[in-house]
């Protein structure tokens, strides 16, 4: 009985989050916030691992450490890396990541700087948008550095494919939770004075990325001693997947913000990679496929220009729910767990986000406490998606001290 009544109400606050956010999109004015905009060319800090082709190993395995260059680490920042090492990519299949290293400038206590796992929001698809090797936007420096002040290490996974070989496989459950994950067994292996406690802390993508490492991060770290305590996730895209298996030639019948069109592009772009037995690009017209080529490659600030004023329903000669089998895969590819998690999980939501309109955050948290998770939200009545990264910091700072003891 209970299964069957979570599975209406599963149902149903989906049902209401495709409408809400359709309508959300529909008659939304004010200005989009921005994701973070990778302009600058990228510093691989001698570590340039696009065309890597040695051997991998196990997950967690590190493949190599080299110091930041100074260019693109933090102000607050003691010392910093850029490491490679070993995941898994959508197909599960071995693959490579990379990602940063960040430690505080205050003396290790005896057991280790406690560490926070940064999931990043959306920079692109192409090796050129790889955060490690690219300046950190002002709002991700001011929130980075007051992690390292307050005392955490910072372990900054790029994704696999964003700066190594393949597609970074955008909002795919899979890849983001192994990625994470990944990154923090091969942080413990550098020699650097870190905790085995560690916590994961995401904002849009990247606060996807977090929730889908938090529900498997006891189960994939296992073995390795690590303690993983929790997660704070802000500007959540969750049950989107109901809304992109409804576009078509007639859907969404108006055109959407510009940043959301860069969004739905990468995630055609990457389910595509994801599911080639599907044709997913077989529904596409010309201007689908043109789209889908430049967001491969394009960092979002590029993209938008490419999609700017775009219609999405011009990308699709035919309805997405015309391929057989669309609804489940994407399930498969880019949903966010609502039940399963050991960890306390923190939900930060302004209510002026343009990007994630608030009721897929709010409909993943009214579906998490139907199913009895250790859940709390926040609501930032004036913040839009980036303002809540920082208006959060005063909820999520005690919480994470909390969970860290």
């Amino acid at each position: 009985m209970r299964r069957t009544w979570n599975l209406r109400l599963k149902r149903s606050l989906a049902a209401v989050a495709v409408a809400a956010t359709a309508a959300g999109l529909v008659s939304a004015t004010a200005p989009v916030a921005h994701a973070d905009e990778a302009t600058a060319a990228p510093v691989w800090s001698g570590l340039d691992t696009r065309n890597y082709s040695g051997p991998i190993g196990a997950p967690g395995t590190l493949l190599a450490k080299t110091p930041l260059d100074r260019s693109i680490s933090l102000p607050r920042a003691g010392s910093a890396y850029r490491i490679l090492y070993a995941t898994t990519d959508v197909h599960g299949k071995p693959a490579v990541s990379t990602g940063a290293i960040f430690l505080p400038k205050r003396p290790a206590p005896k057991t280790g700087h406690k560490v926070i796992a940064w999931a990043h929001g959306t920079t692109g698809l192409g090796d050129d948008c790889t955060p490690s090797a690219l300046p950190r936007s002002d709002r991700d420096m001011a929130y980075l550095d007051h992690w390292l002040d307050q005392g955490y290490a910072i372990v900054a996974t790029d994704y696999a494919g964003l700066g190594t070989p393949g597609l970074m496989s955008y909002l795919s459950s899979r890849v983001a939770a192994h990625s994470i994950v990944d990154s923090v067994k091969a942080a413990s292996h550098t020699g650097l004075p870190l905790s085995k406690r560690w916590a994961i802390v995401g904002q849009s993508q990247g606060a996807g990325a977090a929730l889908n490492g938090a529900r498997w991060a006891t189960a994939l770290s296992k073995g390795s001693g690590l303690d993983y305590r929790g997660v704070v996730a802000t500007g959540t895209p969750a049950n989107i997947e109901h809304i992109v298996w409804q576009a078509g030639p007639a859907f969404p019948p108006v055109a959407l913000p510009t940043g959301l069109n860069v969004y739905a592009s990468y995630i055609w772009a990457g389910f595509s990679d994801a599911r080639p037995d599907l044709k997913p690009t077989s529904i596409l017209t010309a201007e689908g496929r043109r789209v889908l080529k430049q967001a491969q490659v394009r960092c979002y600030a590029e993209m938008r220009t490419v999609v700017d004023g775009d219609k999405i329903s011009s990308w699709f000669a035919k309805p997405v729910t015309s391929i057989p089998g669309v609804q489940r895969a994407l399930v498969e590819y880019m949903s966010t767990p609502y039940s399963g998690y050991d960890r306390p999980i923190f939900l930060g939501q302004g209510l002026k986000d343009m990007d994630v309109p608030a009721p897929s955050a709010l409909s993943l948290y009214a579906q998490m406490r139907a199913a009895g998770q250790p859940v709390e939200l926040h609501v930032y009545p004036t913040q839009d998606h980036s303002g809540t990264v920082l208006a959060s910091m005063k909820d999520s700072t005690p919480f994470l001290a909390r969970i860290m003891r």
